[in-house]
């Protein structure tokens, strides 16, 4: 049996983002939670995640975690923090008021971004949270993070599961404005039952869509995370993660500054090209959500390697309602 006072997060690192002109120490924090409302998405590796109890029983597990993450991880040696949960933070069945209150408290004076569901987001939800974080040291405090994933209702629906629309993100988007924060905006290169191309432009229109909509933008390559059922697809050889080729081509024409970070790139569950030239192109991806600088985009995309044509050749000739061209 686990004990409450001892339990840690589901995953915590530091490391560094990119905001606005600013490059800043941060903390990544996985909250465990009494798990997502929703807990439907096709591609969420997260859905069997959480933790039964009641609603002081829940509060008392988030704030455990919380002290676990203030005794491993020194407070002054990060500026911004990023809390994801199984679902919506902003959820108060998932994460209890007096728990999410401890956790603004820990994190005053910080740039917190907290990723939910956009029918969390209200200016009551969002007022509370950014005055507990807000002591009027950052200009925008606090960023409501939405896995928007598309800005195409059809994929987001057909080949996501995610149910909500754009109408509903641009909803929370004023709404979080509206409570003085800040909206970013995830977004899912190549779900299941999309080509290459489809997946491609699909990103490049909803980049185009997003500018102005979102103050940050990340875009996740998708991986195959397990016992989902983009796991399923993948064990039948009817789904393939993106090319990383595509990947640095939708950020080198991205109208706006895009952050990426290939989970699980080079391997075959991840963004993957060829084996030979992957490595270079991850952390050249990297390299650029940190610098903003495209001329490392274009250096990537004139890289020479031989899984190049193979990936023009799948850009050209895969079709939808199709098995994958290759592995």
């Amino acid at each position: 049996m686990v004990r409450v006072a001892e339990e840690k997060p589901l995953a915590c690192w530091a490391g560094k983002d990119r905001i606005g002109d600013e490059v800043l120490p941060s903390l990544t924090v996985i909250f465990r939670t009494g798990g997502c409302a929703w807990n439907r998405c096709l591609m969420c590796g997260y859905r069997s995640v959480r933790v039964e109890g009641t609603p002081d029983q829940l509060a008392a597990r988030v704030l455990a975690q919380l002290h676990w993450v203030r005794v491993h991880h020194n407070p002054a040696s990060y500026d911004l923090v990023k809390i994801y949960t199984s679902g919506s933070f902003l959820d108060p069945r998932e994460v209890p008021p007096a728990a999410r209150d401890a956790v603004g408290d820990a994190f005053r004076g910080k740039i917190v971004i907290a990723e939910t569901r956009p029918e969390f987001v209200t200016p009551e939800e969002i007022g509370d949270f950014i005055a507990r974080v807000d002591d009027g040291s950052r200009a925008v405090p606090c960023y409501a993070a939405i896995g928007l994933e598309t800005t195409d209702d059809g994929i987001r629906e057909k080949c996501i599961r995610k149910g909500f629309t754009f109408a509903d993100f641009r909803r929370a988007a004023r709404s979080a404005r509206d409570a003085g924060a800040g909206v970013k905006a995830y977004l899912l290169h190549k779900p299941p039952f999309l080509t290459e191309r489809e997946a491609r432009e699909d990103m490049s229109r909803s980049l185009s869509a997003l500018a102005g909509q979102a103050d940050l933008i990340s875009l996740n390559p998708c991986t195959v995370q397990s016992g989902t059922t983009v796991e399923w697809l993948w064990q039948r050889g009817a789904y393939r993660p993106p090319y990383l080729w595509s990947v640095v081509q939708v950020l080198e024409g991205a109208p706006v500054h895009v952050t990426c970070d290939p989970v699980g790139g080079g391997y075959p569950r991840g963004p993957h090209n060829c084996g030979r030239c992957d490595r270079e192109l991850v952390a050249g991806i990297r390299d650029y959500s940190l610098t903003g600088d495209r001329g490392l985009l274009r250096a990537l995309l004139n890289w020479e390697c031989g899984c190049k044509a193979e990936w023009e050749m799948v850009m050209e000739r895969e079709r939808p309602y199709a098995m994958p061209l290759t592995r």
